[in-house]
């Protein structure tokens, strides 16, 4: 089993309820921490004295308050923390429920396992801290089963350069003449509408700010 792990949590009673889960489970050398700066602080710290942590637990979302923070999200925690220490293992421990931000994080960052912060969390963290010991990945049942079913959307580069154009202000009826200008093809007003229309009824969104907050998320814009 794991010997050293770090949390960082910005909740007290879900850290609260980490540490009892990780005490469940005898592991006695493990750190809480409230914010992504101190984690990465440990981290480093922890590296420099022949010490590394074994596993990272962490939040997705932190609150800001009065401590100004350089790494502001667990993503941006974690992208930091692979970067000093490449084996470092991660499980997110999250209350975020939307299957395509939770299957990029095991895509782009290559987490190693995501609860959902839900009923029976704390057996699912114990279930996740297992797996992730053995070299498998976890992900908690209920988005597993909502990633494999969901009809996911494949964006083209014409449907990148769309949504780009939209989320640096250009209207809607004026994508047509930036396309023209780059040469790209087709580049009719009526292509963009069928294009946008296309993206926002497989993702079931009702709005083009809806369809660009979630190419944000997922970071392909």
């Amino acid at each position: 089993m794991f010997k050293k792990v770090l949390i960082a949590e910005d909740h007290e009673i879900a850290n609260i309820s980490v540490q009892k889960t990780l005490d469940e489970l005898g592991i006695a050398d493990a750190r809480y921490v409230y914010y992504c700066d101190d984690a990465f602080a440990w981290i480093r710290n922890a590296l420099k004295a022949g010490e590394p942590y074994d596993l990272l637990i962490t939040d997705l979302y932190f609150e800001e308050d009065h401590c100004k923070q350089t790494l502001v999200d667990g993503k941006a925690l974690i992208r930091a923390a692979r970067e000093a220490q490449p084996d470092l293992k991660v499980i997110v421990f999250s209350a975020e429920n939307r299957a395509p931000i939770v299957d990029n994080l095991f895509k782009s960052l290559s987490i190693d396992g995501y609860v959902r912060k839900a009923r029976r969390d704390a057996q699912n963290l114990k279930q996740a801290i297992h797996a992730v010991y053995q070299h498998s990945t976890y992900l908690s049942p209920d988005l597993k089963q909502t990633i494999q079913g969901e009809n996911s959307y494949e964006f083209t580069t014409f449907d990148v350069t769309i949504i780009k154009l939209l989320s640096q202000g250009v209207l809607q009826k004026d994508i047509p003449y930036y396309l023209q200008k780059q040469h790209i093809k087709p580049s009719g007003l009526s292509s963009v509408e069928k294009r946008l229309s296309l993206m926002k009824e497989v993702l079931g969104f009702s709005n083009n700010a809806q369809l660009i907050a979630y190419c944000k998320d997922i970071e392909i814009i």
